[in-house]
C-alpha cells in the first residue's frame, strides 16, 4: 500500500522521525520494564499529541514503556524518546516502589535496576553533564 508515493512502512517512519523531532535516541536510560506514573510537572506545549496520550494512560494507573509503546502503537525507542521528555519535564516520574533493604535471609541484596534507574534519570535531570560512566577495559 503506498501513501503519496511512500509505501505504508516507509510513512510509518516519517512519521516517527518527525515524532520525536528527529531524535534517535533517549536522554534517560530506561528499560522496557520501567514503570512511570504521573509527575507535578506538565509537558511543553509544543510536545506532540502522543505526550499527552501516555499521560492519560499513566492518570488511569502506573504503566511501563512496553505497555505504553503497545497500547500507543509506536516503536519503544520513540515511546522512550517522548518518555525522556516528560520525565524532563517533572510530568512523568519513576516510583520506587519496593523500598531498599537487605533480604529476611540476611544476604546483601543490592538496589533493584529499577532504583538504580530511577537514581541514575534522577542524577541526569539535576547535572546533565556530570555523570561519566567507566570504560569497559
Amino acid at each position: 500500500m503506498t501513501v503519496h508515493g511512500r509505501t505504508a512502512e516507509e510513512a510509518a517512519f516519517v512519521r516517527t522521525y518527525t515524532l520525536t523531532g528527529g531524535r534517535t535516541r533517549p536522554r534517560h536510560l530506561l528499560g522496557l520494564e520501567t514503570v512511570l506514573d504521573t509527575g507535578p510537572g506538565r509537558p511543553g506545549p509544543a510536545q506532540a499529541e502522543a505526550c499527552e496520550e501516555i499521560l492519560a494512560l499513566c492518570r488511569e494507573r502506573r504503566r511501563s514503556v512496553t505497555e505504553l509503546a503497545g497500547r500507543l502503537r509506536r516503536p519503544v525507542t520513540a515511546v522512550k524518546i517522548l518518555v525522556s521528555d516528560l520525565l524532563d519535564a517533572d510530568a512523568l516520574v519513576v516510583p520506587i516502589t519496593t523500598p531498599y533493604a537487605a533480604s529476611e535471609s540476611g544476604s546483601d541484596a543490592g538496589p533493584s535496576t529499577q532504583l538504580l534507574a530511577a537514581l541514575a534519570a534522577g542524577l541526569k535531570r539535576k547535572r546533565p553533564n556530570a555523570i561519566a560512566y567507566p570504560q569497559a577495559g
